[in-house]
């Protein structure tokens, strides 16, 4: 991974091998980012993405595997607790031009990953909700 700061905002290459949300963690990390969000694309290999079953109150999570090419990523950075907090969604597309997605687990990265992460002067924790079984914003 490579990047380079522009501004308020972070223009962040992922290369071949390296995953996604760990990526961006590292970055949030090192730059003491602690309210930003993120836009992208690229090439994956292997993706995890779902979503939240609201009656269960878990992620229903699945695994798509070979040429993937990441159509949008976009979600948030902030903080919970004091610490690094990232919430991501994905679309990606097969070579049949089917797409899936949703709220990102994991990608690792087959080509490329070119995303621009911006921060916002700012902070904004988490607190989890027990009715609705999600960590929400908290003002």
């Amino acid at each position: 991974m490579e990047y380079k700061k522009f501004n308020n905002q972070y223009v962040i290459r992922i290369d071949k091998g390296e995953e996604i949300c760990a990526k961006l963690k590292e970055v949030a990390q090192k730059e003491n980012i602690k309210l930003a969000y993120l836009t992208g694309i690229g090439a994956a290999g292997k993706v995890t993405a779902g979503v939240f079953d609201t009656k269960e109150k878990v992620f229903k999570g699945h695994t798509w595997e070979g040429d993937l090419e990441i159509v949008s990523i976009g979600g948030n950075i902030n903080t919970m607790n004091g610490e690094t907090y990232t919430h991501f969604h994905i679309s990606v597309a097969d070579e049949a031009g089917n797409v899936y997605g949703g709220h990102l687990t994991e990608a690792v990265i087959s080509g490329t990953g070119e995303l621009v992460l911006t921060e916002i002067e700012g902070t904004v924790d988490r607190k989890f909700d027990e009715e609705i079984g999600l960590n929400l914003f908290e003002f």
